[in-house]
């Protein structure tokens, strides 16, 4: 009897192998990012926000800039076909008003944490690298500011500037004055670590500058704490924002902005809650919008969390 070879075929039923995840930090976190409810549902939200933001006249027909849309006779109106929140003491609609606030708050957010980063990023960035004196001298100045309290630092500069002169600008600088020692001192230690690796030593020993250094190889490589903290600091500063116009030395009028809408809706709360409401409800998305898109980028770039 002759041995019969018997040749071994593939599974017709055998399935694919898995598709690995990307290997990279940043794709990889991209790849977490786009199967991360939470960071679409936050993404959807800022995004609908920003457009809003952009374009108010698309979601409002009522310009809430123009004092001849108010009325005095329906002060205080309730929800109806007309005003769908409310009118507010002027008899002005809440919620052109709601939506053309919204530009503000972004502006402020966005401006505030740009100038933060960039300033806070670049000391970081030059203290951590450099060291010895540099490093003394930027971590002496950052705690400084460390020992003023936000909100108590940003009333004292905004009252120091004067009502009369306060508008996003002074509420940007008030803020990012106090804000950049921390991501300086969040970039510093990113720095620290990361100068010390093999891959920046290599390039020394090759002869390349320190700027050369700094920016093609401790830059990228130590910028993922920053970019966590960056997210989570839009909510941060749009509700300090909101919380400097409450208190008066914010946005004033004829600028638009929910923490000044709460506060002139707060006197007659009783007789017309949605004023109050509406912009404080409108705040509070913003801010869980930003803190969720901060949550889900931080789950994301922190190795330590996977």
């Amino acid at each position: 009897m002759s041995n019969s070879t018997i040749t071994a075929s593939p599974a017709k039923d055998a399935k694919p192998e898995k598709a690995k995840k990307p290997a990279s930090l940043w794709s990889d976190a991209w790849y977490d990012l786009r199967r991360s409810k939470v960071f679409l549902f936050g993404a959807a939200l800022v995004l609908l926000l920003v457009i809003i933001a952009a374009f108010p006249w698309l979601f409002s027909p009522v310009n809430a800039f123009d004092p001849s849309t108010c009325d005095l006779t329906r002060a205080r109106d309730g929800l109806d076909g007309t005003h769908w929140f409310g009118s507010d003491n002027l008899g002005c609609d809440t919620y052109s008003r709601v939506i053309y606030g919204a530009r503000v708050s972004i502006i402020v957010g966005v401006v505030a944490t740009i100038v933060t980063s960039l300033v806070g990023g670049t000391l970081g960035l030059l203290a951590g690298f450099f060291g010895k004196w540099t490093d003394v001298l930027l971590s002496r100045i950052a705690e400084i500011f460390f020992a003023i309290p936000s909100i108590l630092g940003a009333l004292l500069i905004l009252a120091v500037i004067g009502r009369d002169n306060a508008g996003i600008g002074s509420v940007v600088l008030a803020l990012s004055l106090l804000a950049w020692p921390l991501v300086l001192r969040i970039m510093r230690a990113a720095v620290i670590t990361t100068k010390n690796q093999d891959f920046v030593l290599a390039a020394k020993a090759l002869g390349a500058g320190p700027i050369r250094i700094m920016v093609r190889h401790i830059l990228p490589n130590a910028l993922t704490p920053v970019i966590v903290v960056t997210t989570m600091n839009l909510g941060v500063f749009i509700a300090a924002e909101a919380a400097l116009s409450f208190l008066g030395v914010g946005i004033q009028s004829p600028d638009i902005s929910w923490g000044l809408m709460i506060a002139d809706g707060r006197n007659r709360f009783l007789e017309a809650p949605a004023p109050l409401l509406f912009p404080a409800l409108f705040l509070s998305i913003t801010v869980l919008a930003f803190v969720m898109l901060g949550d889900a980028v931080r789950d994301a770039l922190d190795p330590k969390l996977r």
